[in-house]
């Protein structure tokens, strides 16, 4: 069940056997549970999101509460398991660097979760990844622009529902993914898509496997050719379940198509591990490639599909900026032909190529 922080009013999940109190992860102040938890018959099926909109404007010592922009970025590398990923707090660590630095995201506007952060509520378990989400569409407003950010593994799962053309639900892969399952991209589009207003703006980059579809948005944009003609598919599922916003934008950029794999990968840097799919967007933004959806997609496409034929990585004479050097020094796949193409979805269809790109 859920109940809401008495402070910020940021849905909060009961545990099995929950106590008296519940701690709020965003904004820390202890709520009291004054509904009683049955310990049987409890199931597995995760609880349907709150309907827009989320009571109030979060207040309190929450991060944003004074900008018009936020963000939730999310990078984990299973330490310590056979699914261990090099790149992806690295990602995490340049996309925060990206949105404060290029787009003027305020630091306290951004919820970051890796599995490097001190404090436990900042972990990217299951519970504090879909808190996080509700966190970033809670209380926003027209003008506002959002942004999720996801690197690490994604996976597919069977559907039932009817909803899915090739019969899989797209799903992303929790730190604690064993014991609590993983995140399925009905759950991402009811809580980040559905719930967004007019006047919002949401870009979700999601650097993972089987992330085409995985905020499940009605429209795909179709490259058909490398010289850059496209066209719109429609996904919107033939049992008729809306799966758009309510008046909002949402524009997602993924690693690959469904049925692709996503690299962690040093072809692109030549020097550690960074997400094929982050590295060439922040590629593209600083060398000036990412005037338009398509012109920005195109160059990420580009980079990714020349590793392993003419060498790939950073091209000659591309600008030596900060974020550059970060992503070439920081911290598996390598030196071969990555086999991913980037996609991009939406909630509703548009020109990719006169529809400036800004965040």
């Amino acid at each position: 069940m859920l109940i809401n922080c008495t402070n910020c009013r940021t849905p909060l999940q009961l545990p099995p056997g929950a106590p008296s109190t519940v701690r709020c992860a965003i904004c820390q102040p202890i709520s009291q549970v004054t509904v009683a938890v049955a310990d049987d018959n409890r199931s597995s099926t995760p609880p349907p999101p709150l309907p827009w909109p989320y009571h109030q404007t979060p207040a309190g010592p929450i991060p944003n509460v004074q900008g018009r922009k936020r963000a939730v970025i999310c990078g984990i590398a299973y330490k310590n398991t056979n699914m261990f990923l090099k790149g992806c707090i690295n990602d995490a660590k340049c996309m925060r660097y990206l949105l404060t630095k290029r787009f003027h995201f305020p630091e306290d506007s951004i919820v970051m979760l890796t599995e490097d952060e001190a404090d436990p509520y900042r972990i990217p378990t299951k519970a504090n990844m879909m808190m996080a989400m509700y966190w970033l569409v809670q209380g926003c407003q027209p003008g506002d622009s959002l942004v999720f950010h996801f690197s690490g593994h994604g996976s597919q799962q069977r559907n039932y529902s009817g909803e899915e053309a090739d019969g899989f639900d797209e799903t992303l892969v929790p730190l604690d993914y064993e014991t609590q399952g993983m995140i399925v991209d009905d759950e991402i589009n009811a809580t980040l898509v559905r719930p967004l207003p007019p006047g919002v703006r949401l870009h979700a980059l999601m650097d993972c496997c089987h992330s085409g579809t995985a905020l499940d948005l009605p429209y795909l944009c179709r490259m058909v050719s490398e010289t850059g003609h496209y066209v719109w598919e429609d996904h919107r599922p033939m049992t008729g379940t809306w799966k758009g916003t309510s008046g909002g934008e949402v524009i997602s950029f993924s690693g690959c198509d469904d049925h692709q794999t996503s690299s962690d990968t040093t072809a692109l840097s030549k020097v550690t591990n960074t997400g094929a799919m982050t590295f060439s967007f922040i590629q593209a933004i600083e060398s000036g490639q990412a005037t338009t959806y398509g012109n920005i997609l195109n160059s990420m496409r580009h980079a990714i599909r020349s590793v392993g034929t003419n060498g790939g990585g950073v091209p000659a004479g591309a600008p030596n900026t900060n974020l550059m050097n970060m992503l070439l020094s920081g911290g598996s796949v390598s030196g071969h032909l990555l086999k991913q193409e980037v996609q991009l979805t939406a909630n509703e269809t548009f020109d990719v190529y006169t529809k400036p790109f800004f965040i």
